[in-house]
């Protein structure tokens, strides 16, 4: 199965190019214009490049920039859970395991309580929105996913918010963090900083759902 990617991803200088907020999408690249169909076609079903595993010095080094943005800090949370699938957090995505913890817990409760004004706090704009059968929609304004939240959010979504942990999180170098084969992205606006939600894919989640083993009866 392919793992859904990112396709646009603006950069925030520093830390090596750690994120600045905005738009993700779900399954394909961005392609160039200037590129031929053929070629856009042969990128997108191109595999996303193996991650290179920081060394224990460049994790601590990306560490020690990123603390120097942040007012407060948890640095043996940050040390000891610094590690994600695809790479170390603070090197990939220019904050610390602390800020993805306390986002994904605050993301959590505020599910588990239907709590809309709380989710509405999470999501950074731009959001990307996906639905099922992949049509693509940018909602821009904070007017349009209040009026859409039902829509964005629907009962399937929730229930990914309400079990969302540190533990499922996939960084990829530059781009962000995803759970759930890109089902939900997260980025960052400023080094350091905290991450929101800026793409819900439920194309992707209904293939991370396809995805998992069936378990066996009782």
């Amino acid at each position: 199965m392919r793992m859904c990617a990112p396709a646009r991803v603006p950069l925030l200088a520093g830390l090596g190019g750690a994120l600045a907020a905005c738009a993700l999408s779900a399954c394909s690249p961005a392609a160039d214009p200037a590129q031929g169909p053929a070629a856009r076609e042969a990128e997108v079903d191109a595999p996303l490049p193996a991650p290179q595993a920081a060394s224990e010095t460049q994790t601590d080094n990306c560490l020690l920039l990123v603390w120097q943005d942040q007012e407060t800090r948890d640095e043996r949370f940050d040390l000891e859970h610094d590690s994600a699938e695809g790479g170390a957090i603070s090197c990939s995505t220019g904050t610390t395991a602390s800020q993805f913890e306390q986002v994904l817990r605050e993301i959590r409760a505020a599910a588990q309580a239907d709590d809309k004004a709380a989710i509405l706090q999470e999501i950074g704009l731009p959001l990307l929105y996906i639905d099922d059968e992949g049509n693509r929609r940018e909602l821009t304004d904070p007017g349009d996913v209040d009026a859409r939240f039902s829509e964005v959010f629907d009962q399937d979504v929730l229930a990914l918010l309400r079990r969302i942990d540190l533990d499922g999180l996939t960084v990829v170098p530059d781009q962000g963090a995803f759970l759930e084969l890109g089902s939900i992205w997260l980025v960052v606006d400023r080094k350091g900083g905290r991450p929101r939600i800026v793409t819900i894919n439920k194309q992707a989640l209904g293939e991370a759902g396809s995805a998992k083993p069936a378990q066996a009866p009782d």
